[in-house]
C-alpha cells in the first residue's frame, strides 16, 4: 500500500493546490478502509511546508454522517499553511462545499502519546490549556463528496481546508460545555443556533475521541497543537463578499471576512 498511499496522496495534494477535483481516486491508489485512508493522508504532513498545526473532527453529529455516508466521526489533519489569523480574508473561489463550521477548539498544553489503553475525557481535559473559538471552511477534492465513501473521505483529510483560530477564553474549566449555547450567522442572513451537545454530546467528549483515534494510529498529540472538535451549529452556508460570526458564548466570538468569487 506504500507506493499506491505516496501516489494517492499526491493526486489528492495537487488537488487541494488547485482547487480542482476528481471524480474518484484510481482503483490502484483507493483506499479500501479508514486504516488505508490514514495511510494517505498521513503523507500531507511531508508534503506540509509547516510543522503540524493539529487536528479536526468531521461529522461528529448523526445528521453530518449520514449526509456524508460514514459510519462515524472522522479525524483530519490542520496544516499550518491552511490556518489564517482572524483579520485575514477568507479565500472563497475555489470552495466547493461552500459552509463556515463554528467549533470549538483546544489547545494541548502537553503531550499525549499513543497507548494501548483509552484515553478518559478528564485525561485529556487535564492535558488542555487553553479553549478558543474557531471557525472551520471545510472543502473536499472529490467532486461528489457525498458518495466517496468513508476510506476515500479519510484520505482527502477528513474534508479539512481552511481554518480560523480566536483568541483564548479567558476561563472556561467549570464551563458546561455541552449545554453551551452557540450561533453561527453570516451578514445580512440569519442566525443558526446551536450548542456543544451537537457535537458528539459534549466536546469534551469528542476531544477524548480525537486522542484516542490519534493513539490507534500510533501518533502522539503535540503539546501546543489545536484540536477542534467540529460544528456545533447546522453548516453555515456562505456566499463572496460578506461576514461570517461564531459566537460561543463565554468562550468568545469570531467574525471573518469572506473574499470575492
Amino acid at each position: 500500500m506504500s507506493t499506491h498511499a505516496d501516489a494517492a496522496a499526491r493526486r489528492l495534494w495537487r488537488h487541494w493546490q488547485e482547487g480542482s477535483r476528481l471524480a474518484a481516486l484510481p482503483p490502484g491508489e483507493r483506499p479500501a478502509t479508514r486504516a488505508e485512508g490514514y495511510a494517505i493522508q498521513a503523507r500531507f504532513e511531508a508534503l506540509s511546508r509547516a510543522p503540524l498545526f493539529g487536528w479536526k473532527i468531521a461529522a461528529t453529529s448523526a445528521a453530518g454522517q449520514a449526509h456524508i455516508g460514514v459510519s462515524g466521526p472522522l479525524a483530519g489533519r490542520i496544516l499550518a499553511e491552511r490556518v489564517l489569523a482572524p483579520g485575514e480574508t477568507v479565500p472563497f473561489r475555489g470552495n466547493l462545499m461552500r459552509v463556515a463550521e463554528a467549533e470549538i477548539a483546544f489547545r494541548l498544553g502537553r503531550d499525549l502519546p499513543p497507548r494501548a489503553e483509552p484515553y478518559r475525557p478528564e485525561e485529556v481535559l487535564a492535558a488542555v490549556d487553553t479553549v478558543h473559538p474557531a471557525i472551520e471552511f471545510p472543502d473536499s477534492r472529490f467532486a461528489d463528496f457525498v458518495t466517496a465513501g468513508e476510506a476515500q473521505l479519510v484520505a482527502d483529510n477528513a474534508c479539512a481546508h481552511l481554518f480560523v483560530l480566536g483568541p483564548p477564553a479567558r476561563t472556561w474549566r467549570d464551563l458546561d460545555l455541552a449545554g453551551l449555547a452557540t450561533r453561527a450567522a453570516a451578514s445580512g442572513g440569519p442566525d443558526h443556533p446551536g450548542s456543544g451537545a451537537a457535537v458528539l454530546g459534549d466536546p469534551r467528549t469528542a476531544l477524548a475521541w480525537l486522542a484516542n483515534e490519534v493513539s490507534g494510529l500510533g501518533l502522539t498529540l503535540r503539546a501546543g497543537q489545536i484540536v477542534t472538535t467540529g460544528t456545533t451549529t447546522v453548516p453555515l452556508p456562505i456566499r463572496p463578499d460578506i461576514t461570517v460570526t461564531a459566537d460561543l458564548g463565554p468562550i468568545g466570538a469570531l467574525t471573518v471576512r469572506i473574499g470575492p468569487e
